[in-house]
């Protein structure tokens, strides 16, 4: 199986639709699907072959799909690395894939011998061939399709890796809630780095329209509700804040939106509300994981607010070792689940339990069976859907030569989901305004921007545990 096939056999009808609308650029399925060839032709001149480990560092585009495309149609495997993350990030996930290629954009400066211009149709790429170790042995037992390491620098970073048919499964899955068809026009304002396998995947599968609208915010999205016809909108709380407090959109404006999926992080109630309020129409929570898929979608005009719905037909829930307001660990299973963890190396039997998967985060079911989130075992930092893992923003913090020890951790935020905020016991003798700051710009050199704690407190001790470690 190969999603890429797929793809093209299921869009054989629509190949004349718009695929991808990229500002002033557009691309049918037609054109798109023939450049993917193309570009797999060239790719595979060059040596990438199955199973290769191929990184792409591409902003979010049309070149950024068809790229994605032709290394899937020869059976590499994608390792999607954000443009957004700093250079130290980048070349960490580099290393512990140890790719076999990198395909990068030529204006961040990776290297590598520089691919024909006339395959793109706006960038300019280059191909860097790395003298790669070998895999673990199951990774050739399986059909490999991506690698999504969920953060940068930590040992918590895995690398989650998806098969072909654990693709096409999953597609499938989360479209007995979306419900997609070649008549949509989806607003697209999340990063492709992060958010490829479920949504863009399945919106290509089913032949709609993708708008890109992520740049230029609320601008861009604003335009695609109001000029280019928009029916269906994937964002996260953030964009729907954006959208509320806009004065250059009008209430009536999401008459021809069918659905606005608010996912990547909790949906807050004050911003659901001031959306409802604002729009006249209720937002649709989405509960995604990346080992998982799409198992929760909870559908406007359902009275069970502050749920993420239900499950969707191809997953099970349950809880485990649940306390006595019913809260538990959230284990689902079902279709399109994870094949292996890469680094270090899990196969799926090591992950799963009975087919079983831990999601780390703690929640209730109430008696329709609908889900409620209430709070996450893993020591995780949610920022608009990017998670930031406190113990990496800590490793970075405490190289600094002005700082003895550091403690990272979440601050709500009415927008954002949670901020990054640290405090910080100094070394002795050191002056503390002067080290704030120089110890923020030693983040931001470090660290994706986001990553970076926006308070630091510098303080006299760090509570710890009774066994002497930092606590949380």
């Amino acid at each position: 199986m190969n999603i890429f096939s797929t793809i093209k056999d299921e869009t054989a009808r629509v190949r004349q639709n718009i695929a991808l609308i990229d500002a002033g650029d557009q691309v049918t399925y037609d054109e798109l699907l023939h450049a993917a060839e193309i570009v797999s032709s060239e790719l595979s001149r060059q040596g990438v072959n199955r199973f290769c480990r191929v990184g792409l560092l591409c902003e979010d585009s049309i070149d950024y799909v068809c790229t994605s495309l032709a290394i899937l149609s020869i059976g590499g495997v994608i390792v999607p690395i954000s443009p957004d993350q700093s250079k130290e990030e980048i070349q960490s996930v580099i290393e512990k894939i140890d790719l076999d290629f990198l395909i990068a954009e030529k204006r961040l400066q990776y290297g590598g011998a520089q691919l024909p211009l006339e395959l793109f149709r706006s960038r300019s790429f280059t191909i860097l061939q790395r003298a790669a170790t070998s895999p673990a042995e199951g990774y050739y037992a399986l059909n490999p399709a991506f690698i999504r390491f969920s953060s940068g620098t930590t040992g918590a970073s895995k690398g989650v890796v998806l098969s072909h048919e654990a693709i096409i499964e999953r597609t499938a899955a989360a479209d007995k809630g979306l419900q997609i068809t070649s008549s949509d026009r989806v607003l697209w304002v999340l990063s492709m780095s992060f958010h490829f396998v479920v949504t863009i995947l399945l919106f290509l599968r089913r032949g709609a329209t993708i708008i890109l609208c992520g740049k230029n915010l609320p601008h861009a999205i604003i335009d695609g509700i109001l000029h280019q016809n928009g029916t269906f909108i994937y964002a996260s709380p953030f964009h729907y804040s954006l959208l509320s407090g806009s004065a250059d959109i009008a209430s009536d404006a999401f008459k021809n939106i069918r659905m606005a999926i608010s996912t990547a992080m909790k949906l807050p109630d004050s911003t659901a509300e001031e959306f409802a309020l604002k729009f006249g129409m209720e937002l649709t929570e989405a509960y995604g994981i990346i080992e998982v898929g799409l198992p929760f979608i909870r559908i406007s005009g359902s009275s069970k607010k502050g749920s993420v719905g239900k499950a969707l037909p191809d997953y099970q829930i349950r809880l485990r070792d649940q306390d006595e307001n019913g809260v538990g660990d959230i284990l689902v299973k079902g279709q399109g689940m994870l094949d292996a963890y890469y680094s270090p190396w899990q196969g799926k039997g090591a992950i799963l339990t009975d087919g079983w998967f831990s999601t780390g985060d703690l929640g209730k079911i109430d008696e329709d069976g609908f889900l409620f989130i209430v709070g996450r075992k893993k020591d995780v930092i949610n920022f608009v859907g990017m998670k930031i893992f406190a113990q990496e923003v800590e490793e970075v913090i405490n190289r600094h030569p002005s700082v003895e020890e550091s403690r990272v951790y979440p601050v709500q935020h009415q927008r954002f989901g949670e901020l990054p905020a640290a405090k910080l016991m100094l070394r002795t003798g050191i002056s503390h305004d002067a080290a704030v700051e120089d110890i923020r710009r030693f983040c931001y050199l470090h660290l994706s921007s986001y990553k970076v704690p926006k308070e630091f407190e510098i303080v006299d001790s760090l509570p710890r545990t009774a066994s002497g470690k930092l606590k949380r």
